[in-house]
């Protein structure tokens, strides 16, 4: 299995570096492996979550915006690639299922542990890095303060609805408050 899962970890690296993706000089370094990082660290928090799947999550749940497609094309895309694989088809049914939660922001808290681990490492990992100052870098021609209503309403939506484990609300508050901060937001009080 784990030989499986690298090799679907390698051809999504693979596509992400591709010079067509919009994101291709930073996607893996300031991203996924940012996911992957966080997820494997909450596994350790969630010792009965099943790695395997959060490793294929990790890996999935952005396939589609790589190939320049909508979540559903994530879905069919990104079955055919686990079946190319060699995956079970019992796990692939789980991957997607998960994979659809987490891109819609649906029956999160209801889902199993390893979409809830994965839904909230992505959330957290674009509060770690360049995440969001990249969109200013990636967008110059815009209006500044079009994209720090943009950072703004990305930063809530990830904290509202994708991070769902209350250990990283918890640990990333004030990587939150930060980037709200950073776009217009201010405190009431600074000391």
């Amino acid at each position: 299995m784990e030989n499986l899962i690298l090799k679907f970890r390698e051809e999504v690296i693979f596509l992400a570096s591709k010079s067509e993706f919009v994101h291709s000089k930073w996607y893996v370094k300031y991203h996924l492996e940012i996911v992957e990082k966080i997820a494997m660290e909450l596994c350790d928090l969630y010792p009965n979550a099943d790695r395997n799947l959060v490793k294929l999550l990790v890996w999935l749940h952005d396939l589609g915006k790589i190939l320049g497609l909508d979540n559903n094309g994530t879905l069919i895309v990104g079955k055919k690639k686990l079946m190319e694989i060699g995956l079970p088809g019992k796990i692939i049914d789980q991957v997607i299922v998960g994979v659809k939660a987490i891109d819609e922001k649906i029956y999160l808290e209801t889902a199993l542990i390893e979409v809830k681990i994965v839904s909230s490492a992505d959330g957290a990992a674009h509060l770690i890095g360049p995440f969001f100052l990249i969109w200013f870098y990636e967008n110059p021609n815009r209006p500044i303060n079009e994209l720090m209503e943009k950072n703004i309403q990305k930063v809530r939506t990830d904290w509202e609805k994708k991070i769902v484990l209350p250990e990283v609300k918890e640990v990333f508050l004030h990587r939150y408050n930060l980037v709200l901060e950073q776009n217009g937001i201010f405190p009431d009080k600074y000391l």
